[in-house]
């Protein structure tokens, strides 16, 4: 109930907004959907019909998740989130969830800038929401963005069973124009699979109960494979000429497959926290000067939060940054 409150002002708004044109394809899309969804996961006929009835195609969604930010060349991406202005909140953050922070490291062993920077990165520490009516961005680019129409149909229908499981009204709820919702910006899917309840009130709440996103994070980094107490990533130095058979990864991540002894053979000096028998990435990253990274297992990790090498840099960065904030301001 209380969610269902605290969206009723936002629905409210957008229900007002005129709504775009809707293509044959967004029509067409509907009428199959409502058949399928109720065979398969036993919602009457009418009711998803009333609810496609009601949700909106929007042409502002199409344009957005045609220019992602994970477009941009790395020195321009990581400008967007490696503010001094976002450094200080993250350390706030983590002074006044100090006591969840450490009782998520401690049953999860994800450290508290981890959770902290990918908080700040997807929400602004829950400043920023999202202004789409998931309803809304869920039909539009499951039914009308054939690029990734399927995946968008399989998580409006992850949104269906997700609010009528935890008992939300799906007018209502607003997140971003992919249709990831709450502070940790959890799309429909993985809300069902990762999000807990963990200040243990019977509901997950990843929109009002800091414990609920704190643990959830925490437990989708360790779902996907953390390893807790090893490194992230490392720059490193590189020679001119790299051998033309060595893998190297820039923006679409990898799973780690280069050994140390490639690495050294190739010229590279590997610091010391690097383990014999550690598969690593060679990362490029595109800046005036490019920089060279060797990313470890829990850098791919980050990756499976945002399938970018690009977003998993960032939240490295950053929370390296509030952690030595936080320190500093002690």
């Amino acid at each position: 109930m209380r969610l269902y409150l605290a969206f009723v002002l936002v629905f409210c708004a957008a229900a007002t907004q005129a709504a775009d044109a809707e293509p044959k394809s967004y029509v067409d899309g509907a009428k199959a959907f409502i058949g399928q969804v109720s065979r398969k996961h036993g919602f009457e006929k009418k009711e998803v019909a009333e609810l496609l009835d009601r949700a909106r195609y929007r042409q502002a969604i199409i344009d957005a998740i045609n220019r992602p930010w994970e477009a941009k060349p790395w020195f321009k991406y990581r400008t967007l989130f490696l503010t001094q202005k976002r450094i200080i909140a993250g350390a706030r953050f983590m002074r006044m969830n100090r006591d969840l922070l450490q009782r998520a490291e401690v049953e999860y062993g994800v450290p508290p800038e981890i959770v902290a920077a990918i908080i700040g990165i997807e929400t602004n520490f829950g400043s920023n929401l999202g202004k789409h009516r998931v309803i809304d961005a869920l039909t539009t680019l499951g039914f009308s963005y054939p690029k990734r129409a399927t995946f968008f149909r399989k998580e409006l229908v992850e949104f269906l069973l997700l609010t009528r499981d935890e008992r939300l009204d799906p007018l209502a709820m607003v997140g971003s124009y992919a249709g990831a919702v709450g502070m940790p910006q959890f799309i429909p899917s993985s809300y069902r699979a990762y999000a807990v309840d963990f200040d243990g009130d019977g509901q997950r709440d990843l929109w009002n109960s800091k414990a609920d996103v704190i643990g959830s994070v925490a437990n989708y980094l360790v779902r996907h494979g953390w390893r807790p107490g090893e490194p992230v990533a490392v720059e490193i130095e590189v020679p001119k000429q790299l051998p033309s058979n060595l893998s190297v990864v820039e923006k679409k991540p990898e799973r780690p497959n280069l050994t140390p002894s490639q690495l050294e053979a190739a010229g590279i000096e590997l610091p010391p926290e690097i383990a014999d028998k550690e598969k690593l990435n060679l990362i490029r990253l595109d800046a005036p000067e490019d920089e060279y990274w060797l990313g470890m297992s829990n850098f791919y990790v980050i990756t499976r939060y945002n399938h970018s090498n690009l977003y998993a840099m960032a939240v490295f960065h950053l929370s390296r940054e509030i952690r030595e904030q936080y320190l500093a301001e002690g």
